[in-house]
């Protein structure tokens, strides 16, 4: 992979208290907050949300869904195309 193709990417890590339930590379995040449905993709601005029991789908660049979570709650925060997802839940 070059680093072009790395700057084209978020980088995301779903924990729980007890573990790191997925950590992976991926072009999109895709899920649906209180305001509505949103997407974070690669330089997305800083952003905080709360999921609560809405599908989250990670995605390729050819909007191929790698993996897919649901928890009853999810805060969701993005940094610097870093994306970092808590939830006390495990995934259905």
């Amino acid at each position: 992979m070059n680093n072009k193709d790395k700057k084209d990417q978020i980088q995301v890590r779903i924990a729980s208290p007890e573990k790191i339930l997925w950590e992976g590379a991926a072009f999109a995040l895709s899920s649906k907050n209180s305001q509505g449905k949103f997407d974070v993709l690669p330089h997305h601005a800083t952003f905080l949300t709360i999921v609560e029991d809405q599908p989250i789908k990670i995605s390729d660049k050819k909007k191929k869904v790698l993996q897919e979570f649901r928890f009853p709650r999810a805060l969701v925060y993005n940094q610097g195309s870093k994306v970092s997802i808590y939830t006390l839940g495990s995934s259905e």
